[in-house]
């Protein structure tokens, strides 16, 4: 009957379903842009996709323990869509050797493909005020590597680590655009694109706080919300009321424009801007918010800056949940390909958690069913619905037959 098949309806394990919500079509497409396959006849393009999507939801630390989880049984293998299970060697060399750029691109097709459907069920928080406009949160987080290992991705004298830049879409509350460094590019200069169409809100930290950036994007009628530089001259053109009842953690909101001798260089100095000291009590700290939006409230410019923890939170689910800090190979192939796969298996979660799921979960908690039911032949919507939903009982008493001398020993 096939490896753990229990329901005759259910004729894919669940891994195969899940890799089923990839277009073959798209990952050919993507193998023929990039040449992937071109010269080889047995680890093709689809076969290291499935291998390290299996790797992902399995949370496999080595190759081997792919090689054996794929290779586990010959009906397992077929239902995956293989041909044969993928020795180690043979993912070695394709994971060194394949273009990375190939599973950066199916990334992208994937997004745009379910792209509708993230829309519709983001279950995004909305503030008021600017609720059908595109927010983009811009941020970045590091993986260290050991250098003597990883020479291709050099940080300081003795350590090595490359950057995960990431624009965060709003209202897909997903990625749409990564880009993959070493650890010493600075952020400011990690994402190509840093002005949007007109309209767009930008949403980041004090890392990309720069006046030449300020300035483009005002010209391309962006809205940025950043945080000041502590070490920032300005001047006060008008203090601006507050509101009277609530938002208490709003502490200041003030006209500015920027003094120092830089600004008045590139020009910034000439434009009024917004700052808005907002008391963080978590921490016990007051943080300078600016923008160059004037018309908003204090509110809207807080909650809007606060959004930036969506993003912080998805690098959070992305280390602890998948595998983007053990990685299965060294080369610059291996690493960013799996990250890509990684990313990947992220959408396809959130996904599965948005259109299936019937109860929102964490993310932790899906992929945790996810993994545990993952060479099991059942559907979906029992993953997501019904395991773990109380003790199981048995309805009737197990027939188990064991062979009269399994457990003796011939003398």
């Amino acid at each position: 009957m096939g490896l753990f098949r229990r329901n005759k309806n259910i004729k894919k394990p669940v891994i195969r379903q899940i890799i089923d919500l990839v277009p073959r079509w798209m990952i050919e497409s993507c193998a023929k842009k990039h040449k992937s396959d071109k010269g080889c006849s047995k680890y093709k393009t689809y076969d290291q996709f499935v291998a390290l999507t299996y790797g992902q939801l399995n949370k496999c630390y080595t190759l081997n323990d792919i090689s054996t989880g794929i290779g586990v049984s010959e009906t397992f293998i077929g239902d995956l869509g293989l041909n044969q299970s993928p020795a180690r060697s043979t993912m070695s060399d394709g994971n060194k050797k394949r273009d990375w750029k190939v599973f950066e691109s199916l990334y992208y097709k994937v997004l745009k493909h379910y792209e509708r459907v993230l829309k519709s069920e983001s279950q995004r928080t909305i503030i008021a005020e600017i609720k059908d406009q595109t927010i983009k949160l811009i941020d970045s987080t590091t993986i260290s590597l050991c250098l003597s290992m990883f020479d291709w991705a050099k940080f300081r004298t003795a350590k090595g680590g490359l950057k995960i830049h990431t624009s965060w879409d709003d209202n897909l509350q997903i990625p749409d655009l990564i880009n993959i460094t070493e650890a010493k590019t600075h952020d400011r200069y990690g994402i190509g694109q840093l002005v949007f169409s007109k309209g767009t809100i930008v949403v980041e930290d004090r890392a990309y706080f720069d006046f030449t950036l300020m300035l483009t994007r005002i010209a391309a009628e962006n809205i940025f919300v950043t945080r000041i530089k502590t070490n920032t001259l300005y001047q006060t053109v008008l203090e601006l009321d507050l509101p009277n009842e609530g938002d208490q953690d709003i502490l200041k909101d003030e006209i500015i424009r920027l003094s120092s001798t830089r600004a008045i260089e590139i020009g910034i100095s000439e434009e009024q801007l917004r700052l808005v000291h907002v008391y963080k009590e978590d921490e016990n700290k007051v943080i300078e918010i600016i923008t160059n939006n004037l018309e908003w409230s204090a509110r809207t410019i807080a909650d809007l800056y606060k959004k930036r923890w969506d993003i912080e939170l998805f690098f959070k689910a992305m280390k602890q949940n998948l595998q983007i800090k053990t990685f299965l190979g060294t080369s610059e192939n291996a690493v960013k390909s799996q990250i890509y796969v990684a990313l990947i298996s992220y959408l396809l979660v959130e996904l599965i958690n948005r259109t299936i799921a019937k109860k929102t979960k964490s993310f932790s908690n899906l992929v945790e069913k996810i993994r545990i039911c993952l060479v099991y032949y059942l559907s979906l919507n029992y993953v997501c619905n019904e395991i773990g939903n109380g003790a199981k009982k048995i309805r009737s008493a197990p027939q188990l037959q064991f062979s009269s001398d399994l457990f003796s020993a011939s003398f």
